[in-house]
């Protein structure tokens, strides 16, 4: 067991605010923004302030859309020795732009973000995992763009993403891009999710540190794990004009992610992509 709490792996934030999620497409268009008062600066310098308290680095995939709003925010994020990563302008997915929309939209992002800090982004991760069968085409748009590699895929079945047969671990794809796929496990036969966001919420802990303990014990390989500000903010507006299913799977549990998230950071140890996965530029 001691080997397992040895192995290094990635702790990463999709930096957005409750009213961008996918699960709210179809009652929130981004026009609507601005009618909602953002939660996610105060949200993740909360993270900022837990990671500081068990001195442990992060990726964090800034929105677009968050970083023009907040840049002070990212600045600090940066100060403090994380990595800062794109994820895209406009928390579109990927699987429904154009590959003119799609560069447009991460041109923006990776440009502002470079701006702003001064140096090179080298990360990406498309909104919802939204790299699939369809537009294997991203994946030459951000080799083209700059981008040493995307943790932008999901190999499950989801009835929003997922590419359940494509690799499960960190590979260099033929574009000259590391794609770090988010963590399944197969458990029989069957690939099971196991990389936090929604799932970390509604499993109890000690499952989930079987799951993760299990993994890194079968597969020798890293785990890489991601969530978002807004899921340790119990607080936040609850849209009842949503459905049944994405209400579920949006407010489910939020009261005891920080503390959840605590236990994880203390039971495995953590550090960003580039220095889990060796990211150069």
């Amino acid at each position: 067991m001691q080997q397992v709490q040895n192995i290094l792996n990635a702790m990463t934030v999709d930096v957005e605010d409750f009213f961008h999620v996918s699960a709210f497409d179809n009652i929130i268009r981004p026009q609507d923004w601005q009618q909602y008062e953002p939660r996610v600066d105060r949200n993740t310098r909360r993270l900022l302030d837990t990671f500081a308290r068990y001195d442990i680095k992060s990726t964090f995939f800034v929105l677009g859309w968050v970083a023009e709003l907040f840049p002070e925010l990212i600045k600090e994020i940066h100060r403090q020795g994380h990595e800062i990563a794109s994820h895209g302008y406009a928390h579109r997915r990927a699987s429904e732009q154009t590959p003119e929309e799609f560069k447009a939209d991460v041109i923006r992002s990776k440009e502002h973000l470079q701006d702003l800090l001064g140096e090179q982004i080298l990360g990406y991760r498309a909104p919802s995992f939204s790299i699939g069968y369809s537009n294997e085409w991203a994946f030459e748009i951000l080799a083209e763009l700059g981008f040493v590699y995307s943790s932008s895929t999901y190999p499950v079945k989801h009835d929003l993403y997922g590419t359940p047969d494509w690799p499960r671990f960190a590979y260099r794809r033929k574009e000259d891009i590391l794609e770090i796929p988010i963590p399944t496990l197969k458990i029989m036969g069957k690939q099971v999710p196991i990389g936090g966001g929604g799932y970390f919420r509604l499993y109890p802990y000690p499952v989930t540190k079987h799951l993760v303990n299990t993994y890194l014990r079968k597969e020798r390989q890293p785990y890489s794990f991601y969530f978002h500000p807004w899921e340790i903010d119990p607080d936040q507006p609850r849209l009842k004009q949503a459905s049944a299913k994405s209400r579920f799977r949006h407010y489910i549990n939020l009261q005891h992610t920080q503390a959840k998230l605590e236990r994880l950071l203390q039971d495995f140890s953590w550090s960003t992509m580039k220095e889990v996965y060796g990211v150069t530029e």
